[in-house]
């Protein structure tokens, strides 16, 4: 038997236990799915990294990928039916890197997201294909047990071109994801849905996807973001036109249930608060002009835009497809579902914490470079030599205070010990040295969290809004590089030891 054949009796067999192909055999755990089911719109797609979304579902929720050795691990529910099981990602992923390489489908059609591939806009990979997630970048605890989501950093993205079951042409559907409510941006596009099969942008109406964030180009909603609103291609919509909905609220929770959903002629936005409360209905209408029929696709986007527009960021951690237009009553079961997973935030921080306000100083654990501590020349951040003998203008340099993260007070920025005011920062994936100018920006790229050493050694330092990528010292200079990647500094050859540092009390 082939590995095609194989991999579709797979996909039967799972169909077939999650009742697909007959009636619904609802365990004593019941996930949204079974409720979409027992409302008559199915779920034709379900994806989460954090749980099942079917009662009955031990399945694989996704695959990670390892930086020693490009090995892969599926990672499956502690249960049927139940949350994740990062320790078995913990354990697999332990003394090197992860990355999220696939998140499976739960419905049964194999309609499994992996790497984007290049559309109408390039991803920074080689080939022009986007990146991919880190395995840690999100953690979150589903009833007291963690888990983790997928943190979405501009140039990541998911996709599947070639999809069973998803709606086209004008077709009912319906489609939730509980998203990360305080990370975004206002760059194109944060979507999960429904999108091109040619990664390109083919006309108004291709698309029917959830958008969030707080870009203004198209449609907005009441005060200044983020929004739930709908990717139909060539348009953010809130409403019945491209312009303000002021029902459609700015998002304040931490953790957000958004919806959209459609059938010829009418359309809707829902929301809420992912952790406690009832959806609300933010519009409930007549398509826009020009939207109305709809010529969807059927392809299936993550992280992304129908054309891989990939500018934007956000986290996600479950959603589903549906077939048929559900109704209210069927997603305010769901959102209680989702509301008794009690997601709740988990600890960004793995490694030694450190003491907010403390002065310290980071050497190297790199064979031959332990002499050398991360320091600054002007804004340039570098390894020098530094003792305690040193000239104290240097040991000054090589000396930063740990401040609660200017981003993300759960994790850390460090700022610079001679120069007040002004922080470690990744620009164009260099570290550098600048003063904090009090925007968005700054503050994610000042802000950093930690773990325990790579190399077993001390503790490795990520970048807040790019967990792939670490504090990395490549000919005496400082990075934030990822394991592999495209460029120079990114090289997988001694990267372990190049990214593990000893936290010592500052010289200064």
């Amino acid at each position: 038997m082939s590995r095609r054949t194989s991999r579709r009796g797979q996909r039967a067999t799972r169909a077939l236990s999650l009742g697909l192909f007959g009636p619904l055999l609802v365990s004593a755990a019941t996930g949204p799915c079974d409720l979409y089911s027992s409302g008559g719109t199915p779920c034709v797609a379900a994806h989460s990294t954090t749980r099942a979304l079917y009662g009955s579902y031990n399945g694989p929720l996704y695959q990670v990928q390892r930086g020693s050795d490009s090995s892969t691990s599926n990672i499956s529910p502690v249960s049927a039916g139940g949350v994740a099981n990062a320790a078995a990602q913990d354990s697999f992923c332990a003394g090197t890197t992860c990355l999220i390489s696939v998140i499976y489908d739960q419905s049964g059609n194999g309609n499994d997201l992996t790497r984007a591939a290049a559309g109408g806009f390039s991803g920074p990979e080689s080939d022009g294909s986007d990146n991919l997630a880190s395995a840690v970048g999100a953690p979150v605890t589903l009833g007291g047990q963690p888990a983790y989501g997928v943190f979405v950093s501009p140039g990541t993205g998911y996709r599947n071109d070639a999809t069973r079951g998803i709606a086209t042409g004008d077709g009912a559907e319906g489609m939730y994801a509980v998203l990360d409510g305080t990370h975004y941006n206002g760059q194109c596009c944060f979507d999960y849905g429904n999108a091109e099969t040619s990664n390109r942008d083919t006309g108004d109406a291709h698309m029917e996807a959830i958008y969030y964030g707080d870009c203004t180009v198209w449609g907005t909603g009441a005060g200044s973001g983020p929004w739930i609103m709908a990717d139909l291609e060539n348009g953010l919509f809130s409403g019945a036109s491209a312009g303000q909905n002021t029902a459609d609220p700015s998002i304040t929770s931490r953790f957000v249930t958004a919806v959209v959903k459609g059938e010829p002629g009418q359309w809707a936005i829902r929301g809420g608060n992912a952790a406690s409360g009832a959806l609300s209905t933010y519009y409930s209408g007549a398509r826009p002009s020009g939207y109305n029929p709809m010529h969807e696709e059927g392809a299936i986007i993550l992280g992304i835009g129908g054309d891989n527009s990939n500018g934007a960021q956000g986290t996600f951690y479950e959603g589903v497809m549906t077939s048929g237009y559900p109704s209210d009553a069927t997603e305010n079961a769901v959102q209680a579902n989702i509301v008794a997973a009690k997601y709740a935030v988990g600890s960004l921080n793995s490694g030694p914490a450190l003491t907010v306000g403390a002065s310290v100083s980071l050497q190297a654990t790199t064979p031959g470079y332990t002499t050398r501590y991360l320091a600054h020349t002007g804004s340039t951040v570098n390894t020098q030599v530094v003792s305690s003998s040193s000239a104290t203008a240097l040991k000054q340099q090589a000396s930063w205070t740990v401040r609660a993260g200017l981003a993300n007070s759960a994790c850390y920025s460090f700022e610079s010990k001679d120069t007040a005011g002004s922080y470690i920062r990744h620009y164009n994936f260099g570290l550098q040295v600048g003063a904090n100018d009090g925007t968005k920006q700054f503050h994610e790229d000042a802000t950093f969290c930690t773990q325990a050493g790579l190399n077993g050694q001390g503790s490795s330092i990520r970048a807040w809004g790019y967990p792939t990528r670490y504090f990395r010292h490549y000919e005496n200079v400082g990075y934030a590089a990822s394991n592999g990647g495209v460029h120079t500094f990114d090289a997988s050859s001694s990267f372990n030891n190049d990214v593990s540092w000893l936290i010592n009390t500052g010289f200064a």
